[in-house]
């Protein structure tokens, strides 16, 4: 399912997103659909959505910088966050909420001008600091509970580029090009 026309969302909803200056993202179950693959030698691998990464693309060229929060270690996503241009990575986070204080305050933003998406219960903390929360459709009960925007898409599979469509489009930026 893809955004629904915005007259259709809660006009708190993309007023909260016509605001929004840093979009933050759980890894495992957001960016990635949260299974783990594990080759014939033990390797990981995970898999990512290129729409979501496009997504990400595009708030970046309109000056909405993105950050990456995780209670994981990430190696595996390190080299996909450097190539979107993420503006700070932080793993092994396991207090979502301290540290996305602590993050909007390194970066000089607003937690009311930040997004927080997130799927499972260890991201309510943060979600309940910053001014608009998110979530894949796949999330946690408590977590689609808790959001104030549920994409139609889920974690890993278009969530992501959903979101990044609502903040462009409340901004009256979209397309871009």
């Amino acid at each position: 399912m893809a955004l629904p026309p915005l007259e259709e969302i809660p006009g708190s909803v993309v007023t909260r997103a016509s605001e929004v200056e840093l979009l933050v993202l759980d890894c495992d179950g957001v960016l990635t659909d949260g299974r783990l693959w594990y080759g014939a030698q033990g390797e990981m691998m995970k898999a990512f959505d290129t729409r979501d990464g496009h997504g990400l693309v595009m708030l970046r060229h309109v000056g909405i910088r993105f950050a990456a929060l995780s209670g994981r270690p990430q190696p595996l996503l390190r080299q996909r966050f450097e190539e979107l241009g993420f503006a700070k990575v932080l793993e092994r986070q396991y207090l979502k909420g301290e540290a996305i204080e602590a993050l909007c305050e390194e970066l000089d933003v607003d937690r009311a001008r930040t997004a927080f998406m997130g799927d499972d219960v260890n991201d309510l903390p943060a979600m309940e600091r910053v001014g608009l929360s998110a979530c894949p459709q796949d999330a946690a009960a408590e977590v689609i509970e808790a959001a104030h925007y549920v994409c139609g898409r889920p974690g890993g599979r278009g969530a992501v580029r959903e979101l990044c469509e609502l903040l462009l489009k409340a901004r009256g930026r979209w397309p871009v090009p």
